[in-house]
């Protein structure tokens, strides 16, 4: 098998998945009660909050765990929107989001928030003079992805921070860093970040597992009420196996952060040089700025098919965010691409188990697809 859906999730480290079952089996107490299975768990709870804060570039006081990026991401939406729901000032995004961020402000724009989506140049980055343009007095929240899902693009989050915080000092600022844990450094003090979404299955530990930085001395509204859990941010017993999985898995990703970049890269540019001699009308979408997440179109051969051919020799790659079901990019047509374009884009993502082998089956299934598709 040659798996190259890693953006859309990966395989469970073997040292996060055994984490996750000696919890379960042994250190399987309620974080909350007072015994000793109790103070067990409650102390492995903590323990792993400061290996994921690490990771995050925060303390620990300022990681919360969630069951997902998504909801990491609809806390800090939804809580920044209720500190101003008497105000229903403006909320800034792009139009290259994750769906969790793009439907959420969707949501907002309802309720009678301003909400305003700024479009990106032909490289897919929001330029630091159009959210200047979009800046105004009222404006209570910035949020963007730090590394597009699709096309692998980093925003300059850092001048974007600064420009926010300068006109609109009141206002928050979420970064959407799902795409960049354990890939990038992540430094939201630098970045005058408010808040910061992460996820679990991104890096090889199991679903159903994320993270939340909200910068310390900020207090949200939760979505939940409950028992108080997390400060009362994400109440519900922890779900412990997989925080120690999660926990585990940013230990071996950061331990091997240089390693793995390297491996990645080297992948990237490989891929690159066999699409050039090989697929040599292949189109590049967007301009990619981390190695892990490529897209490319393939003129004449439609996404979905394609993708069956490459199942059939077990290639596994996708046409865009696993969210999206198959529908047509919003990423790609926010780029302004043609309905044929973005109808035959592929987003290969790597993981830094990845090897050369994958990279030339890909190619090998792609060349048997086009002779299929294009007779």
């Amino acid at each position: 098998m040659h798996y190259l859906d890693n953006a859309a999730t990966t395989r469970v480290l073997p040292e996060a998945a055994e984490a996750a079952v000696r919890t379960m089996c042994e250190g399987f107490g309620n974080p909350s009660s007072l015994h000793r299975l109790g103070i067990e768990a409650s102390h492995l709870l903590e323990n792993s909050r400061r290996t994921v804060a690490a990771s995050l570039g925060c303390l620990p006081e300022e990681t919360y765990f969630t069951s997902c990026g998504t909801e990491s991401t609809g806390i800090s939406l939804h809580g920044a929107a209720h500190l101003h729901r008497h105000k229903k000032g403006r909320v800034i995004t792009t139009a290259i989001e994750h769906a969790a961020t793009r439907n959420t402000c969707k949501q907002l724009a309802a309720e009678g928030f301003d909400v305003v989506f700024l479009a990106p140049d032909e490289t897919g980055h929001v330029t630091p003079e159009a959210l200047e343009d979009a800046l105004t007095a009222d404006t209570i929240l910035l949020t963007c992805q730090l590394v597009n899902s699709e096309i692998g693009t980093m925003q300059p989050v850092d001048v974007l921070g600064a420009r926010l915080k300068a006109k609109a000092p009141g206002a928050l600022f979420h970064i959407d860093a799902v795409q960049g844990l354990c890939r990038v450094p992540l430094e939201p003090k630098k970045w005058q970040c408010d808040l910061m979404s992460v996820s679990g299955h991104k890096i090889g530990a199991p679903k159903g597992v994320g993270a939340l930085y909200i910068r310390k001395g900020l207090r949200l509204p939760p979505l939940l009420t409950g028992g108080g859990q997390e400060k009362g941010i994400r109440p519900g017993t922890e779900p412990l196996p997989n925080i120690a999985a999660f926990a585990k898995a940013c230990e071996i990703r950061m331990a091997h952060f240089d390693e793995d970049n390297a491996r990645v890269s080297a992948l990237s540019t490989y891929l690159r040089t066999q699409v050039a001699e090989k697929l040599p009308d292949a189109v590049w979408n967007g301009r990619s700025d981390v190695p892990h997440v490529v897209n490319l179109s393939i003129p004449g051969c439609k996404s979905e098919v394609m993708l069956r051919v490459l199942e059939g020799d077990e290639v596994y790659v996708s046409s865009g965010s696993a969210c999206s079901k198959g529908r047509q990019s919003e990423v790609l047509r926010a780029l302004g691409l043609s309905k044929a374009r973005t109808d035959s884009a592929l987003r290969i993502s790597f993981a830094p188990s990845n090897t050369k082998e994958d990279v030339d089956a890909f190619i090998a299934a792609v060349l048997k697809g086009i002779k299929m598709l294009r007779r």
